[in-house]
């Protein structure tokens, strides 16, 4: 896996496949293969998959560590920014479906209704983690403030999971909201024990032993 993922070919082949549920929306609006309503089709999918792109990013971190595959980390800026992209779809088929591009009619109904107003909080706080997700702006803001400002993929995702919980309800259909509950439960709850057994190290490991010097030497 790790002589794989540390091809050349290795981020070509993973930026083509995570392009491919794209194509296959896009193929499926020109043949008319998205149902009797593609607009909700193309609404629905693409919020699915950016829950799921969301879900896999999440998830590079723990099986990075756990099947011990470093090269895993390579990969992780791009399937970040394709959380992005696909939301940016989400978002875009939210205005251009439902609301007929009307930026007014867009900013009045984002606050009316909850579970708009959480995934347009979550469609705002993916902005800033896409816009620095490049080098310079790491070396802009500091390790330690760069990875502090990406822990809100934390509470994006929490947000994700309230918008797609609120969006079911009203058909009453949790099947769905709970796997990918149980997905990013996991993936949190893991990342939580790591941070809690690295802390418990810290503090049993024994302290060097002071240096001393003997008088005269």
């Amino acid at each position: 896996m790790n002589k794989f993922l540390l091809h050349k070919a290795g981020k070509p082949v993973v930026f083509i496949a995570c392009l491919l549920p794209f194509a296959w929306l896009v193929w499926g609006a020109f043949t008319d293969g998205l149902g009797a309503n593609p607009a909700e089709y193309l609404l629905r999918a693409t919020g699915d998959w950016t829950l799921r792109f969301l879900c896999i990013v999440l998830a590079v971190t723990p099986l990075r560590v756990m099947t011990g595959t470093p090269a895993m980390a390579r990969y992780r800026r791009m399937l970040g920014l394709y959380v992005y992209f696909y939301v940016c779809l989400h978002f875009l088929a939210y205005a251009w479906f439902d609301m007929g591009l009307d930026f007014d009619a867009i900013v009045k109904d984002i606050p009316k209704r909850p579970f708009i107003l959480v995934g347009f909080a979550a469609f705002v706080l993916l902005t800033p983690l896409a816009a620095t997700s490049f080098n310079r702006a790491i070396k802009a803001l500091g390790a330690r403030r760069w990875q502090w400002l990406h822990r809100l993929v934390y509470v994006t995702a929490g947000l994700g999971l309230l918008h797609f919980f609120w969006m079911r309800a009203g058909k009453n259909n949790f099947g769905e909201v709970f796997v990918y509950a149980a997905i990013i439960g996991a993936l949190l709850a893991w990342r939580l024990w790591r941070a809690l057994a690295s802390r418990q190290r810290t503090r049993t490991m024994p302290a060097a032993p002071a240096s001393r010097v003997q008088p005269g030497k």
